[in-house]
């Protein structure tokens, strides 16, 4: 499924694919990335019946020591059985601290780049999916969705097989499920 643009207003869609994958597929584990909440949100109300793990930014990314994501829904969900992981982004991170510092590119960097070549979506779910298993929320060896977006809101959906960070180049995606056909307007 292809989406005209990225956005918060394919998130709905998003969520009807995931539902419908989960349903088809037996998925047992959902990885789904949120800043501020809104996604976190509707997955949640969604009862998809599966470990739902939300990876939300790392404290101080908009601004230093603050957090983006509502402490209020942080308590509910976890309350609710829900895992919500907050950590270091795995494919930035210290390396951006270096190159921001010292300037050129970094072989995180790269990757994370490589991976936007399908799409922002697509990198976030690498990257989430690898965190969450970094963490040890999601099992290592198994297929999982994973789902991001470009800025606010989802727009994209892969089944996965994630790898550790340290491993990260056995991370396999077997499908993508759905994602913006285009990039932003002037981008």
């Amino acid at each position: 499924m292809y989406w005209d643009l990225p956005g918060k207003q394919n998130t709905e869609n998003t969520l009807a694919v995931v539902k419908e994958a989960v349903s088809e597929r037996g998925i047992k584990h959902v990885v789904v990335a949120s800043t501020g909440g809104y996604t976190a949100k509707l997955f949640f109300e969604a009862n998809l019946g599966v470990n739902l793990v939300i990876v939300t930014h790392v404290c101080g990314y908009a601004e230093p020591g603050k957090m983006e994501f509502p402490e209020d829904l942080r308590q509910k969900l976890l309350a609710s059985g829900v895992k919500v992981l907050t950590t270091t982004h795995v494919l930035s991170g210290a390396e951006r601290g270096i190159s921001r510092k010292f300037g050129g590119v970094y072989p995180v960097e790269i990757i994370a780049n490589t991976l936007r070549m399908f799409g922002q979506g697509v990198k976030v779910c690498v990257e989430v999916a690898t965190m969450a298993l970094d963490a040890g929320l999601i099992p290592y060896g198994e297929d999982i969705i994973a789902v991001g977006g470009s800025g606010t809101g989802a727009d994209t959906a892969v089944i996965m097989r994630p790898s550790h960070a340290a491993s990260i180049f056995n991370t396999w995606i077997s499908e993508i499920l759905c994602k913006p056909a285009k990039r932003k307007r002037g981008a």
